[in-house]
C-alpha cells in the first residue's frame, strides 16, 4: 500500500487508518502461524468490519457529497470527501482481492487436505446433487418468494446485507430478447452454508472430520427452473447489497429517545444503498438494471471473486474440530475470589480489585459483583449502565431479580448503541415492565461509561451506616465479549470513588449537572481537561530534566488537541509509547514534530479493548506514576459528545501489575505491528536469537496467558 494522501502535515486521514487497522485483521488470516480455522474466522471478521466501514463511514462520506461538500472538506486539512471515496475504493480493492486470493489460492486448499470440503454445486458429484436437490425441495423452495419487475410489479426492496439472485428469463417460446427480470432473495434464516456430506449421507455423525460445504445461494441457483416453470433461465446474477447506516437526527427534534431510535431503525432499514458485491464477469445487462434501481453508479460496483458474504464463512469456526483452532482458554479464577462462599464484599473492602479479562474470569468476578447484590438483603440500591450486553444477559436477570426483592434499581440503557438498537430498545422494555427505573440517557449524548453502582447497609464502627461499592471498567457488561476482549475493571469501595460514581448516575437518571468529580475524569465535563493537565505535567517534569513518560492505550486515537498536546510533549523531550488497536491519526516519528513518539499496533487471539493512561509523574519508577483505566479512547466524540468515566487506579501492586502488563506490549513481536510516520504499518517478527518464552516470541496473549495461570505472578490477584 503506497502512503497515505496526508491531510496536511500532522494528521493522517481517519478513514483510510481505519482500513490499515483492517489489513492487520486480514493478515492474520494469510500468516500461516494462524490455526487453520482460525484464519478462516478472520477473513470473516475482516468482511464484517468491511461492512460497517460501508454502512458508516461511506455512508457519511455519501451524505457530506449530498450535502454540497463535493469537493470541500468539513474542516482545515481534510481530504474532501470525493477524493476520500476515491482512496477508500482503490484500497478496498486491494484487500479484497488478498481476501478472494487467500481463501482460494491458501485456505480452501488447505481445509480440503484436512477434509473440509467448500465447493460449488457443479463441484459436486451425482449422488450428492441429488441429495442437495432433495433438500432444497423440501426445505428451501418452500420459504423462497420470488418477485418479478415488470410494468404490473415494481422493482422490489432488497434489505441490506443480503444476497440475492438477478435472474433474466423469458417464456420458453419468446426469443432471447423478449427477457424478463426477476429477483430472489437468499433466506437468512436458513445456514448460508449448506452441509453436503449429511444430506448425502444421513448416518454420518456430524462430527466427522471429512465434511462437505456449498453455499446456499448456489443451491438455489441450480434450481431456478423450479421457481420459473415454463420459462427459460437467461441469465443469473448473485450479488449483495450494503445500505447506508449513517442517518443524520437531530436529538432536539423529539422529547423521547426511545421513539427517535425506533424511527432511525425504520429510516436506516430504507437508507440508501452504498455498495453493490457482485463475483467477476458479472451478467452486466441485470448489473445495469439493478444499479439503476437503487442508483448505484459503476464506482459503487466491487466486483471480486470468492463468496460474495465472507462473513458466512463464521459458520465453519462451529465445527468440532480442535486441532484447526486455538487451544481453547478458560479464564482463571482471581485468587481473591476463588472461595464461592465468601463474601465479595468484605474482600473488596479489604482491598481494591483489578480484574484483567478475559484471562480472569468475568463471570466469577463482575457477574458474581451484581448477582450477589441481587440476593443480598443488606443491599438496598443497584445501579448500572447498560451500552451492550448478550440477548441472555445474566445482568438483566440480576437487576430484575433485584427490583422484584423490593430493592430500588436503576439502569441506565443506551439504546443508541450503534447496531444495538434494537436489542437494547427491548431490553429497556424488559426492565421497566419488572419495575427497574429505566433511563434512555441525556439528550445529544451516548453513554458509553462502564459503572456498577451498590449501596449496601451495614455495622460500621458499630453504627448501621450505608456503604457504597463499585465497579467501573473499560468494556461493555457482555458476557460473550467478555471471553474474546481483552478488558479491565475495578472493583472498589473507596468513598472518594463510589461518591463520584453516585454523581455520575444522578447526572444520567436526574437533571443533576455542573457534579464537581474529585478522582474520576467525566466526559464530557472534565476529562479532555484532565488529560491536558497530566501532559502538561509530563512536559513539566521533561523541561526540568525529570523523568517524563506518558503509555497510553486505546482503540482509536483521533482527537485533534491532544494530539497536538502529544507533540507538544514530544517535542519537550518526553517519551510517549501509543498501544492503539484500530484507527490513529497521529503521525509518529517526524521530525521535530513527533520524533519521541512511537505507535503500536496489537491485533491476533482476542480483541485488544482495554483502556490504559499511564503518566510516570516524574518518577524512576514508572510504577510509582499516575494511572487510569475507563471507557473513552481519544477521539473528539468520545471527549465532547459521549458520557465517560475514567478511574485512578491507586493500589501499588495493581499500578505494577499495569505496568508489567504494558511492558509486555511494547516488547511483543508477534501480534504488534508498529506505525510509520507515512500511515503505513509494519509487522514486527521477533529477533532470531529471542527467548522462547518472552513476550518477542510468545507476544501478549500468549504471554498474558501464561502469566494468569502461573502462581505468584499477580500479587494483587
Amino acid at each position: 500500500m503506497p502512503p497515505f494522501p496526508i491531510e496536511d502535515d500532522q494528521y493522517l486521514n481517519r478513514d483510510l487508518s481505519w482500513l490499515e487497522f483492517n489489513r492487520r485483521v486480514l493478515a492474520q488470516a494469510t500468516d500461516d502461524r494462524t490455526p487453520l480455522l482460525e484464519r478462516v474466522n478472520f477473513l470473516a471478521i475482516f468482511a464484517s468490519n468491511l461492512d460497517e466501514f460501508f454502512m458508516k463511514r461511506v455512508g457519511l462520506l455519501r451524505r457530506r457529497i449530498a450535502q454540497g461538500q463535493t469537493h470541500s472538506a468539513s474542516r482545515p486539512g481534510e481530504i474532501p470527501p470525493t477524493t476520500a471515496l476515491a482512496h477508500i475504493r482503490d484500497f478496498v480493492y486491494e484487500m479484497q482481492l488478498t481476501q478472494a486470493h487467500a481463501w482460494t489460492d491458501q485456505i480452501q486448499p488447505a481445509l480440503a487436505e484436512q477434509g473440509i470440503r467448500v465447493v460449488s454445486y457443479p463441484e459436486l458429484d451425482e449422488h450428492e446433487q441429488a441429495a442437495v436437490d432433495r433438500w432444497h425441495r423440501d426445505e428451501v423452495f418452500p420459504i423462497l418468494t420470488p418477485l418479478a419487475v415488470d410494468p404490473g410489479h415494481r422493482f422490489p426492496f432488497i434489505s441490506n446485507l443480503s444476497v440475492s439472485l438477478g435472474v433474466r428469463l423469458s417464456p420458453e417460446q419468446e426469443p432471447d430478447d423478449k427477457t424478463r427480470f426477476a429477483r430472489v432473495k437468499v433466506p437468512t434464516v436458513l445456514p448460508q452454508l449448506v452441509r453436503v456430506d449429511t444430506l448425502a449421507h444421513p448416518d454420518r455423525h456430524p462430527d466427522d472430520h471429512d465434511c462437505c460445504f456449498v453455499t446456499l445461494a448456489s443451491v438455489i441457483r441450480h434450481n431456478l427452473d423450479a421457481l420459473f416453470p415454463g420459462m427459460t433461465i437467461r441469465d443469473v446474477l448473485p450479488f449483495r447489497i450494503t445500505r447506508n447506516a449513517a442517518l443524520e437526527i437531530d436529538d432536539e427534534e423529539t422529547d423521547d429517545l426511545l421513539e427517535q431510535v425506533e424511527l432511525e431503525l425504520r429510516l436506516r432499514r430504507f437508507a440508501d444503498a452504498l455498495r453493490i458485491q457482485v463475483n467477476p464477469e458479472p451478467s452486466q445487462e441485470i448489473l445495469d438494471l439493478v444499479s439503476d434501481e437503487l442508483d448505484l453508479t459503476p464506482a459503487d460496483t466491487y466486483e471480486r471473486p470468492g463468496p460474495l458474504a465472507f462473513t458466512d464463512l463464521f459458520e465453519l469456526g462451529g465445527l468440532n474440530r480442535p486441532d484447526l483452532k486455538e487451544r481453547p482458554w478458560t479464564p482463571v479464577v482471581p485468587p481473591r475470589l476463588r472461595d464461592p462462599e465468601s463474601d465479595l464484599f468484605s474482600v473488596i473492602r479489604e482491598r481494591d480489585l483489578l480484574l484483567h479479562h478475559p484471562y480472569e474470569s468475568f463471570h466469577h468476578s463482575v457477574e458474581r459483583f451484581v448477582a450477589q447484590a441481587a440476593r443480598d438483603p443488606k443491599v438496598l440500591a443497584i445501579k448500572q449502565t447498560l451500552y451492550r450486553t448478550s440477548r441472555d444477559s445474566p445482568f438483566i436477570d440480576s437487576l430484575i431479580h433485584a427490583a422484584e426483592e423490593g430493592k430500588q434499581v436503576a439502569c441506565m440503557v443506551e439504546v443508541r448503541a450503534r447496531f444495538d438498537e434494537e436489542k437494547n430498545v427491548q431490553f429497556a422494555r424488559q426492565l421497566e415492565a419488572a419495575g427497574v427505573h429505566v433511563s434512555y440517557g441525556l439528550v445529544g449524548l451516548k453513554t458509553h461509561c462502564k459503572c456498577s453502582l451498590v449501596v449496601r447497609r451495614e455495622t460500621i464502627d458499630g453504627q448501621s451506616a450505608l456503604r457504597t461499592y463499585c465497579h467501573v471498567g473499560t468494556g461493555n457488561y457482555h458476557p460473550k465479549t467478555a471471553q474474546l476482549y481483552t478488558d479491565l475493571g475495578l472493583l472498589t469501595a473507596d468513598p472518594s470513588v463510589t461518591q463520584d460514581v453516585a454523581l455520575l448516575f444522578n447526572a444520567l437518571t436526574g437533571h443533576a449537572s455542573g457534579a464537581d468529580y474529585q478522582r474520576l475524569l467525566v466526559a464530557p465535563s472534565s476529562m479532555r481537561t484532565a488529560f491536558n493537565e497530566l501532559i502538561d505535567d509530563e512536559i513539566d517534569h521533561a523541561r526540568n530534566g525529570r523523568p517524563a513518560r506518558i503509555v497510553a492505550k486505546m482503540n482509536s486515537l483521533e482527537d485533534r488537541q491532544l494530539t497536538r498536546k502529544l507533540y507538544e510533549a514530544s517535542q519537550a523531550g518526553v517519551s510517549i509509547d501509543l498501544i492503539v488497536r484500530g484507527f490513529c491519526c497521529l503521525r509518529p516519528g517526524v521530525p521535530g514534530l513527533s520524533e519521541n513518539i512511537r505507535v503500536h499496533s496489537i491485533i491476533g487471539r482476542f480483541l485488544e479493548h482495554s483502556r490504559i493512561f499511564a503518566f510516570g509523574a516524574g518518577n524512576e519508577d514508572f510504577a510509582r506514576g499516575r494511572m487510569y483505566i475507563g471507557s473513552a479512547d481519544w477521539m473528539y466524540r468520545n471527549l465532547n459528545n459521549r458520557v465517560e468515566a475514567i478511574v485512578p487506579i491507586d493500589d501499588p501492586e495493581a499500578r505494577r501489575y499495569l505496568v508489567g502488563m504494558l511492558e509486555v506490549m511494547l516488547r511483543d513481536h508477534r501480534d504488534a505491528w508498529s506505525l510509520r510516520a507515512d500511515g503505513v504499518y509494519d509487522q514486527r517478527f521477533p529477533p532470531p536469537d529471542a527467548d522462547p518464552d518472552s513476550p518477542e516470541v510468545l507476544g501478549t496473549f500468549g504471554s498474558l496467558m501464561r502469566q494468569a495461570v502461573g502462581t505468584g505472578d499477580r500479587d494483587d490477584a
